[in-house]
């Protein structure tokens, strides 16, 4: 009977001193956040983290109890292979609990089964391809889609008597949508596909594509390039080879004049007109908020960009839900939880569509001006309460 007592009370204490440890493991939420952070494409992991730091310098680390726990993974660029066996490891020995981040559409493709097979959620801050949220049902998407930001650049463009337009895109998902987008709702509109050419993702040259658009004599180019080092390279073709001289009009969505790398695209942006859901210069109290948050949480060196709004965004997003679930990052809880939700973002309000778990949100035509002596995407008119037109 001792024996046996002495037993009971080693066993009891041994459940004591273990439980603050279980305590503790299950008041932390973990998010794996897969994305770009070196390579060509190293700012949008950059933007991206650099939003989510942003919005827990505003709000915290800690919501519904729970602190937030955030671990990086470089897919190094669109790595398919990579992005999945990153998200596998965060899955299986890191034990997220969110899947976050996806700069680019392949490795957020890859990596959607995964988010199935293990019921994590999954939220989307920047990859704009159509198709994703439809590849798992734990996704939810903060960011946009291509076509939702592209259709209002094609109504607007017809409405301002630009008749003929030749397409320059790059060569895969988000690229292939926005042509798609733009050639339907421009011909719609009574407009006129003159031609069309997809750039190479990974080292374009753009010489030659430049060229051949110059020799067809559209009224405008529609462009599409992902944010970045591309664009630049772009503008600079564009104009060493005189194609505003020559009367072409240049109308693209905001990818191109990423507020990240206005300043560096510099004077050749002025006047060109885009179609985009995010501005640095968005007039409104809960941008100006995001402003400050952003430059505390990562210094004053780099612009946030859209893909830092999303990043914001997300965690938003992320908070809401745990805070509905009371806590539980069981997926299909938190999924619940997303579906339907209303954020007051920096560039707007937003909502997750409970029927496609894709963004609603207000498109904004802007025109690069000069603003106290630097250059921002203007925000002139609006399209509010967009949905993906293929959904």
């Amino acid at each position: 009977m001792h024996l046996g007592y002495r037993m009971r009370l080693a066993l009891l204490g041994a459940a004591l001193l273990a439980a603050p440890v279980l305590a503790t493991a299950q008041s932390v939420v973990k998010l794996g956040l897969v994305s770009e952070f070196s390579g060509p494409f190293a700012d949008y992991g950059a933007q991206i983290y650099g939003g989510m730091k942003a919005y827990m310098k505003e709000h915290g680390d800690t919501v519904a109890g729970k602190k937030i726990e955030v671990i990086q993974k470089d897919t190094t660029g669109p790595q398919p292979d990579v992005a999945k066996r990153l998200a596998q490891e965060l899955i299986t020995r890191d034990k997220v609990d969110f899947l976050v981040g996806f700069g680019l559409t392949p490795n957020a493709l890859a990596v959607a089964p995964l988010a199935t097979e293990a019921k994590k959620p999954m939220i989307i801050m920047n990859a704009a391809t159509s198709v994703i949220t439809t590849k798992s049902p734990y996704i939810a998407r903060v960011s946009m889609t291509l076509p939702q930001i592209t259709q209002p650049m094609a109504q607007w463009a017809a409405k301002n008597r630009i008749k003929k337009v030749y397409t320059v895109v790059s060569d895969y998902g988000p690229g292939l949508d926005a042509e798609a987008a733009f050639a339907k709702a421009f011909q719609a509109a009574g407009g006129e596909m003159v031609g069309s050419v997809h750039i190479p993702l990974r080292n374009p040259e753009f010489a030659p594509f430049i060229q051949r658009v110059k020799d067809a004599k559209p009224e405008a180019i529609f462009l599409f390039l992902p944010a970045g080092e591309q664009g630049i390279a772009f503008m600079k073709g564009y104009k060493e080879r005189g194609l505003a001289e020559a009367g072409i009009k240049l109308i693209a969505t905001g990818d191109i004049t990423d507020d990240g790398v206005l300043e560096a695209m510099g004077e050749p942006t002025l006047g060109l007109i885009t179609s985009f859901h995010y501005s640095a210069a968005h007039d409104s109290p809960e941008n100006r908020a995001f402003l400050k948050a952003y430059a505390e949480a990562n210094g004053k060196e780099r612009r946030p960009n859209f893909m830092a709004c999303a990043g914001y965004d997300g965690m938003a997003a992320i908070y809401a839900a745990l805070a509905k679930a009371n806590g539980s990052t069981d997926g299909d809880k938190v999924m619940a939880a997303l579906k339907g939700l209303k954020i007051d973002s920096p560039r707007g309000p937003i909502m997750i569509d409970p029927e496609t778990r894709d963004v609603v949100q207000t498109v904004y035509i802007r025109k690069v001006e000069k603003v106290n002596g630097e250059l921002y995407n203007v925000e002139f008119d609006k399209f509010p309460d967009q949905k993906d037109p293929g959904k």
